[in-house]
């Protein structure tokens, strides 16, 4: 998809859109919001169970999570010369981070920002990334058509964690698309900035790289103001939850899909022994 491309409306249903093998028979999960206190490590271990479990059998999954006050960051990220007493500052003031095992780069998170995950079989060892995060785009825009549809995909110069499959409204970035793959499944997965300044989220990575980056290091993003942005300041979006609905409606021909708790699917122990896992293979 080139740059600065538009998805053009072509209905109001979810059948024109070329949705990944199975996924209409996907179980639909929500992790209530996590707290301060919660490692941001976690939901992601719960993703990393889960898309055990859909290789092994069962069936694809929708994740849907939101975090208080954390921020993810990219393995390139972590390669700075100072980032390990950056994430370190940033613990330190309350802000819970991590080393995220998907691609992309340095990402906030509080309540207003959805964390949108799809797992996926992949028994063939076949995956179309191109495909795959052309469906994700094209859902992410059109749940935003009862409120704007001049919505863009393509790389927005100067927003964090950029990439070809960058969603933007009037030049500023919403939302972010990544992957992380195992043997026998995959996580398509994307923020969403519902409620938020993006100026004010702009900062926040700005700062982290101006800690973590050494003199010469090179080739991190340049965050710069003016080109991050909320869908309540963008488009008049009013809720999360009026977003997510529309979403689920989008999937499952209008009707609204059961949301199962995700906080009981996995015991503490296991959750705990992921996030030690993901916490020694990317961070440390």
């Amino acid at each position: 998809m080139t740059d600065n491309q538009q998805i053009q409306p072509t209905g109001n249903g979810a059948e024109e859109m070329q949705r990944p093998e199975g996924l209409e028979q996907a179980i639909w999960y929500e992790t209530p919001l996590l707290g301060r206190e919660v490692p941001v490590l976690q939901p992601l271990a719960w993703e990393e169970l889960m898309c055990r479990r859909v290789g092994a059998g069962h069936p694809p999954v929708v994740h849907m999570w939101r975090h208080t006050d954390g921020m993810t960051i990219g393995l390139r990220d972590r390669r700075l010369s100072n980032a390990a007493a950056a994430m370190q500052q940033i613990q330190q003031e309350g802000t819970s981070i991590c080393v995220r095992p998907s691609g992309g780069a340095a990402v906030p998170l509080h309540p207003g920002i959805l964390n949108l995950s799809i797992i996926l079989p992949n028994p063939r060892h076949r995956i179309n990334i191109h495909d795959d995060f052309k469906f994700m785009a094209e859902w992410i825009s059109r749940a935003v058509y009862p409120w704007i549809r001049d919505v863009h995909t393509g790389e927005v110069d100067g927003a964090f964690c950029p990439g070809d499959y960058d969603i933007s409204i009037h030049g500023r970035k919403f939302c972010g698309i990544a992957q992380r793959r195992q043997a026998k499944a995959y996580i398509i997965t994307a923020f969403v900035i519902v409620d938020g300044h993006g100026d004010e989220l702009a900062a926040q990575i700005r700062q982290f790289y101006e800690r973590a980056a050494g003199p010469d290091d090179q080739g991190y993003p340049e965050v710069r103001q003016g080109t991050m942005g909320g869908l309540q300041e963008l488009a008049g979006v009013p809720s999360v939850g009026e977003y997510m609905t529309e979403l689920q409606r989008l999937l499952r021909n209008g009707q609204q899909s059961d949301l199962l708790d995700g906080s009981h699917v996995f015991s503490t122990e296991e959750l705990d022994q992921m996030i030690a896992y993901l916490h020694g293979r990317y961070d440390e």
